[in-house]
């Protein structure tokens, strides 16, 4: 499944984020890292990502929580939507 992940830093400090990064994004093996948008003004963070197993998730959260808040949300390529609403349009 794929998420859009929105991340929040904290204090606006995008320099701790980056910091961090740099020893590794630390993505457990199952979450597969797609693409990433930073904000202009470097307070949040919009990722895709991949994974089967929500748990994933919690233990990559669980490593990165003290510098970013994070929501999760479930998506779905428009695509794909338009494909299963076909039949009731």
């Amino acid at each position: 499944m794929l998420f859009m992940v929105v991340e929040k830093f904290k204090n606006q400090d995008g320099k701790a984020v980056y910091r961090k990064l740099q020893k590794g994004r630390g993505l457990p093996d199952g979450l597969e890292f797609v693409a990433s948008y930073v904000t202009a003004d470097l307070g949040r963070c919009f990722q895709l990502m991949r994974t089967d197993d929500i748990t994933t998730f919690q233990r990559w959260i669980a490593d990165w929580q003290e510098v970013v808040e994070f929501e999760v949300v479930p998506v779905v390529e428009g695509k794909t939507t338009r494909e299963a609403l076909e039949p009731l349009l």
